[in-house]
């Protein structure tokens, strides 16, 4: 098998991970070096400075050991099989690099004869690329649950972010998924990363070229949907992975029924991206504005797919609400929905100066189509009585003058928009 149908099939093969995320490092290379990496992003969409970049994203193998049930790789699946050489990877990134195709590498494997063994491989790819290519350009490994701790701390000295995948929410669904997996196998390679990394900082604060060990932080993955875990479970785990192994980002990827199984759930139509968009949306509200999990779901509940996750929160806490724009902390201007944290900190800048009124709201960038059910700037309609029903029926209607008299285009996670009156059947039975 020749180089590029290797790289078909295992470019192919590592579609499933996501990498969606700013490298977070700034690094430039010496004269005999070669790429740099930039801290604004690298992945495959828009960086903040509005630059498109892009990864190769390839497995090292799908030669898989494991034989977990809902994945293309698994060792019982019928499907083309390859293996790429560390010195293939090394002269395929740099290949592309030197094209002006890519700007970085995200490189994960299939467990290739044991984990230590995978992780080894990598990192011999890595070193090829590092030492004797002299690529200074954004590297993403995923390390191997289960892997040696040499061969991790080994693998984190040439890359810059590492993720350990844990893939599904419970130790059960491991059990019954992904028996050749445990909680403990995942949780510690976690743990690992998270010490390194805090003793890496430490150094590199005293000594200033001291080896740095995955500079840019790690992340994991959890796929929803091919398990029966709620959106609470869910959540309350990314809070506890955030606090407790400092991770850079959660990221939720919709069960997408690649093999059939009598264990996995039979999605007929499409996966459940609109419930990943919702998790995005809490995720977001757990790491920047000031959410614990608990306060947007209780018990097994899962979120409201027709209104965004902070909306839904405000309309079951109207003692909340209104909020005085003029006199409120940033705290509970971040909690009203349509103000972002960018426009929180526009709003305290600006009112030292001025009272602030809807126009002035405006030009800050608020969205009143929703803030205005929310917020009192000292011209508040009387007549509009808050309560949970009233402004329901004010955000629907919204919604659907916006869907009927203008065009937007849809993102990856969005699902066709139900009717205004569908909706608000569904939802008015609720407060």
């Amino acid at each position: 098998m020749d180089i590029f149908e290797k790289l078909k099939i295992l470019t192919d093969a590592a579609k499933y991970d996501v990498a969606c995320t700013s490298s977070g490092v700034d690094r430039t290379s010496p004269k005999d070096g070669v790429g740099s990496a930039a801290s604004c992003g690298i992945c495959h969409t828009f960086s903040a400075d509005g630059r498109c970049v892009s990864l190769l994203k390839i497995l090292m193998s799908n030669v898989c050991a494991y034989d977990c049930e809902y994945c293309v790789n698994r060792k019982s699946n019928d499907t083309p099989r390859a293996t790429f050489t560390p010195r293939e990877i090394a002269e395929l990134t740099i290949g592309f690099y030197r094209r002006n195709y890519i700007e970085g590498l995200f490189l994960s494997s299939a467990v290739l004869g044991d984990p230590t063994n995978t992780v080894e491989h990598m990192c011999e790819a890595l070193r090829i690329l590092r030492e004797e290519y002299r690529f200074y350009g954004y590297i993403h490994a995923k390390a191997i649950p289960g892997a040696d701790e040499d061969a991790l701390y080994r693998l984190g000295l040439y890359a810059d972010r590492m993720s350990v995948n844990i893939e599904l929410p419970s130790e059960q669904s491991l059990k019954l998924l992904a028996p050749s997996k445990t909680r403990a196998s995942i949780l510690t390679p976690m743990g690992f990363i998270r010490d390194g990394i805090k003793e890496s900082r430490a150094e590199t604060a005293k000594y200033r070229h001291a080896p740095k060990f995955v500079s840019a932080g790690q992340s994991t993955q959890m796929i929803v949907g091919a398990s029966g875990e709620s959106d609470a479970h869910i959540l309350r785990l990314s809070e506890g992975l955030y606090n407790r192994y400092a991770l850079k980002r959660v990221f939720y990827s919709a069960y997408v029924p690649t093999v059939s199984s009598s264990r996995l759930p039979a999605i007929d139509v499409k996966p459940p991206l609109l419930r990943e968009h919702r998790l995005y949306q809490a995720d977001w509200l757990l790491r920047y504005y000031g959410f614990t999990a608990d306060e947007l779901l209780s018990g097994d509940e899962n979120f409201d797919l027709t209104l965004d996750p902070k909306c839904h929160w405000a309309l079951t806490h109207t003692e909340f609400f209104p909020v005085d724009v003029n006199r409120a902390p940033y705290e509970a201007l971040l909690r009203v929905p349509g103000i972002g944290v960018k426009s929180a900190k526009r709003i305290v800048s600006a009112r030292r100066v001025r009272s602030l009124d809807l126009a002035a709201l405006k030009k800050i960038g608020v969205v009143l189509k929703r803030a205005k059910y929310f917020i009192d700037c000292g011209h508040r309609d009387e007549r509009m009585v808050f309560s949970p029903s009233a402004v329901l029926h004010g955000l629907l209607s919204d919604v659907a003058t916006t869907a009927q008299f203008t065009h937007r285009q849809l993102s990856l996670c969005d699902e066709p928009e139900p009717s205004a009156e569908e909706t608000q059947k569904s939802l008015l039975g609720q407060f």
